[in-house]
């Protein structure tokens, strides 16, 4: 509710985040869009207790996360909030199995390694290194990590860009999986076809702002809005 993040640079001061207001109900699937620069990574970051706000409130399952502290924000973290990165961020020396299994050292009642493993199609993979497996699957073992804390919401930022565009769809048809299920999940993302065939709402973010939200077939199919007609048309042409 009206969240604000500044950042100074030299004598200028700009809001990366300025006056973000929305709200995700319980089981759904949230996708946020826009340029580079938008604000997007900031909104998951402070969501996910990775950083914090300058202004305004932000509230998850009736909780004040705006106002924790840094020993609080912790151990929100480590049980309330599942966050899958860009670039994966395994542990090399660990197997599949064993990252995922890093949530059961900090979470406070995780699920079963194998069973989420199972969940991200990697049953037969769970005894391989990192380096024993390509990006998509690498990607897969970050989403079962954060599934294993079994979170209240898990925050994925931009999961298939790093990846070749041959693995993209194995991992965008586990996000799928997970919609079906119910888990509250917000995802960064370029990949329009999926975010209008599986969210239940769209934000498009440009300069801080949240320029359009709603519907999914609306926004990307009937923006109403200039600077979201500019985004998706220049987002056409390079695709």
């Amino acid at each position: 509710q009206n969240v604000c993040k500044y950042y100074q640079v030299g004598d200028t001061r700009f809001a990366a985040s300025d006056h973000i207001s929305f709200t995700i109900e319980k089981g759904e699937f949230c996708v946020i869009l826009g340029p580079s620069g938008a604000g997007k990574t900031t909104v998951l970051n402070m969501l996910g207790g990775m950083d914090t706000c300058d202004e305004g409130t932000i509230l998850l399952d009736g909780e004040c996360v705006s106002s924790f502290d840094s020993k609080r924000l912790t151990t929100y973290r480590r049980y309330d909030v599942g966050f899958v990165f860009q670039f994966y961020n395994l542990v090399q020396n660990l197997t599949a199995r064993e990252n995922v299994e890093l949530a059961s050292e900090i979470c406070k009642d995780p699920l079963d390694a194998d069973t989420v493993l199972a969940e991200v199609g990697l049953s037969d993979r769970k005894n391989n290194f990192p380096a024993q497996l390509s990006g998509g699957q690498k990607q897969r073992v970050a989403m079962a990590r954060a599934l294993a804390m079994d979170p209240k919401v898990i925050l994925l930022d931009e999961p298939t860009s790093a990846l070749d565009p041959q693995m993209v769809g194995e991992v965008l048809s586990v996000m799928r999986q997970l919609a079906k299920e119910g888990l509250t999940m917000l995802v960064v993302t370029h990949e329009m076809a999926f975010a209008r065939d599986v969210a239940d709402q769209v934000i498009f973010m440009d300069g801080g702002f949240i320029v359009e939200q709603g519907d999914p077939k609306q926004v990307i199919d009937h923006p109403q809005e200039e600077r979201t007609k500019q985004f998706l048309a220049r987002f056409a042409e390079n695709n």
